[in-house]
C-alpha cells in the first residue's frame, strides 16, 4: 500500500514489544501510527480531536481498560473498527466486545502475517450489503430475534467463530448466511457442510480433500470444502456428528488456519470464517466424551440461540402470509389471504417442526386452497401427514379445530376414505404428477404408488390416472 493511502491507526497496548512490533509493520506499510502504553494515553489521543481509521487496544490495561477505550471510539467515531486484543481468551468477554461494536477480538500473540491480513480486512473500503438473487429473508417481529440479528451485525465482519443452536427447523443457517452477507467476505464463496451425512472417513476427504493415490479411488487431486470456502465462510451444520477423531483436526485448523489434505505432505493455509451449527446440547454430548470440551470453546466464542417458533407467537402469522405469497408466485396462483378460522388453527398449533414445518404446510395450502382465501381444508399439519405416511390414519387435531378436509355438511368420512380422497384430489391438482402430488402430501413417491396399488386390491377400481 502506498503513502498517500496510508490511514492513521492508533495503537495500545501495555506490551512495549508488541507495540513496536506492530507500529513498525504498520508504518512500513504506509500508515500513520500513534501509539500508546496505557488506557489514559488512548483516551487523550481520542480527545484531541484525531479522526482514527482503525483502533487495535489491548483488553486489560492500566488506568482505563480496552473496553473503555472501544466505548469511547464508538462514541466519537462511530464508523472507526476496533481490534481487542487479550492474552486469555474469555467467552463473556468475546461477546460484550462484540455487543459494543468492535470489529474483533483476537488472543495474543499477534504475527506479522495476522496483523497484515487485518489490516487489509479493517481498511478496505466496504460496501452496502445486497440482497442477492433469491436470498432468503429472516421474517421476524420478535424483540429476541431482532436483538439476535443485531448481535449478528455486530460480529459479521469478525474472524471469530460463532456457534448457532437451536431446535431443527429454527432457521439457523439463514443466520449463517447473515452474518456472511454483512461481512466484508460478503463477495467470497458460503460452502455448507452437513457433518452427519456422511462417514468420518468421507467427511474428513470432504472437508480438508486428498491427494491423487491417497486411497482407493483418488484418481486426481481434489480439493475440500475449507479451500472452496477461502476468503469466504464455511457452514459445519450438525456439528454435533462429526467423529471424535475428525473434532481434533478441525481443532488444528481453527487454531493454525491450515488444512492437510488426505495423503498431502505440507499443510494448506486457508483464509475461511467458519460458523457451526447443532440442534444438540454440546455440554451433554461434552460429559458422555462424544465431543471435545476444548473444541466447544474454540466454536463457542460467539453464540447465538435461536428460540423455537412457539416461543416466538408474533412471529407465526407474518412468517405464514409469507411463504403463501412466495409459493402462490411460484406457481402462479393469485394472492392468498389467510381466513379467521385458518389462522386460529396456525396459532393453536404448535410447531415442533418450525418454521420448516410452517413452510412445508403453506406450501400444501397453496396448492389446496380453493379460490383466494385459504380456509381450514387447505391446512395440513406435519403430525398429521406423519400418520397418514405410515397408513394409520391423521392424528386427532387440537381441541375445537375440524379435520381440514371435513366438509361444509354432512358426516366425517372413515380415514381410509378420506386418506383415498386427499390421495385422488392431489393427483388431480397436479394432473396426474406422482412426483408433485408426493411432495404436495408431505410423502415419498414409493409410498404414494403402495397407497395407489391398494387402493387397486381392496376396491377392484383403477387407482392409476
Amino acid at each position: 500500500m502506498s503513502r498517500d493511502e496510508g490511514k492513521n491507526i492508533l495503537v495500545v497496548d501495555d506490551d512495549q514489544d508488541l507495540c513496536k512490533d506492530l507500529a513498525g509493520y504498520l508504518t512500513r506499510a504506509g500508515h500513520q501510527v500513534k501509539v500508546g502504553l496505557d488506557g489514559a494515553e488512548a483516551l487523550l489521543a481520542l480527545d484531541d480531536g484525531r479522526p482514527f481509521d482503525l483502533v487495535i487496544t489491548g483488553l486489560n490495561l492500566p488506568r482505563a481498560g480496552g473496553m473503555d477505550i472501544l466505548r469511547a471510539v464508538k462514541g466519537r467515531q462511530p464508523a472507526t473498527p476496533v481490534v481487542i486484543l487479550t492474552q486469555t481468551g474469555s467467552v463473556r468477554h468475546a461477546v460484550e466486545a462484540m455487543k459494543e461494536g468492535a470489529a474483533d477480538f483476537l488472543l495474543k500473540p499477534v504475527t506479522v502475517e495476522l496483523m497484515e491480513e487485518l489490516a487489509q480486512r479493517m481498511l478496505r473500503p466496504k460496501s452496502p450489503a445486497k440482497a442477492g438473487k433469491g436470498q432468503r429473508q429472516i421474517v421476524t417481529q420478535d424483540m429476541r430475534m431482532q436483538k439476535l440479528l443485531e448481535m449478528a451485525r455486530a460480529v459479521a465482519d469478525s474472524r471469530a467463530t460463532v456457534l448457532i443452536s437451536g431446535e431443527s427447523g429454527t432457521g439457523k443457517e439463514l443466520f449463517a448466511r447473515y452474518l456472511h452477507d454483512n461481512s466484508s467476505r460478503r463477495g467470497g464463496p458460503f460452502v455448507a457442510v452437513n457433518c452427519a451425512s456422511l462417514p468420518e472417513g468421507l467427511l474428513e476427504s470432504e472437508l480438508f480433500g486428498h491427494e491423487k493415490g491417497a486411497f482407493t479411488g483418488a484418481v486426481a487431486r481434489k480439493p475440500g470444502r475449507f479451500e472452496l470456502a477461502n476468503e469466504g465462510t464455511i457452514l459445519l451444520d450438525e456439528i454435533s456428528e462429526m467423529a471424535v477423531g475428525l473434532q481434533a483436526k478441525l481443532l488444528r485448523v481453527l487454531q493454525e488456519g491450515e488444512i492437510d489434505r488426505v495423503g498431502g505432505k505440507r499443510p494448506v493455509p486457508v483464509d475461511v470464517r467458519v460458523v457451526a451449527t447443532t440442534n444438540r446440547d454440546l455440554k451433554e454430548h461434552i460429559a458422555k466424551g462424544e465431543f471435545r470440551e476444548d473444541l466447544y470453546y474454540r466454536l463457542n466464542v460467539i453464540p447465538l440461540r435461536i428460540p423455537p417458533l412457539r416461543q416466538r407467537p408474533g412471529d407465526i402469522l407474518p412468517l405464514a402470509q409469507h411463504f403463501l405469497a412466495q409459493f402462490a408466485a411460484e406457481n402462479n396462483r393469485p394472492a392468498l389471504t389467510l381466513g379467521p378460522e385458518a389462522q386460529r388453527m396456525i396459532l393453536a398449533h404448535q410447531w415442533p417442526g418450525n418454521v420448516r414445518e410452517l413452510q412445508n404446510t403453506m406450501e400444501r395450502a397453496v396448492l389446496l386452497a380453493q379460490g383466494e382465501v385459504v380456509g381450514p381444508a387447505a391446512l395440513l399439519f406435519e403430525d398429521q401427514l406423519a400418520g397418514f405416511a405410515e397408513g394409520l390414519g391423521f392424528a386427532e387435531p387440537p381441541v375445537e379445530q375440524p379435520l381440514p378436509f371435513e366438509a361444509e355438511a354432512g358426516p366425517i368420512p372413515t380415514l381410509r376414505d378420506a386418506e383415498r380422497s386427499l390421495i385422488m384430489r392431489a393427483l388431480d391438482d397436479t394432473e396426474g404428477n406422482r412426483t408433485h402430488a408426493a411432495k404436495m402430501l408431505g410423502i415419498s413417491v414409493r409410498t404414494l404408488r403402495n397407497k395407489l396399488n391398494e387402493y387397486k386390491l381392496k376396491h377392484g377400481m383403477d387407482a392409476t390416472p
